[in-house]
């Protein structure tokens, strides 16, 4: 449990030290290594990906419900 706590207050007190400079200068280099071509397509992936695990966990609740009502 101390660990959880720690790791928590670590993360909590690097993500309280990015400022809009900082955070600016991650999306410029982030534009810088992908391009700005190649960003809506990874976001597109990622988006899709997101939805096949939503619809992966849905059908996995699905037969759930149907034994429980049974």
């Amino acid at each position: 449990m101390s660990l959880n706590i720690d790791i928590m207050t670590s993360l909590s007190v690097f993500l309280g030290m990015l400022g809009p400079w900082q955070i600016a200068l991650i999306v410029g280099a982030v534009l810088l290594l992908f391009g700005g071509k190649k960003i809506p397509e990874l976001m597109r992936g990622l988006g899709s990906g997101i939805k096949e695990f939503k619809d992966a966990t849905k059908e996995d609740e699905d037969p759930n419900q149907i034994q429980d009502k049974k």
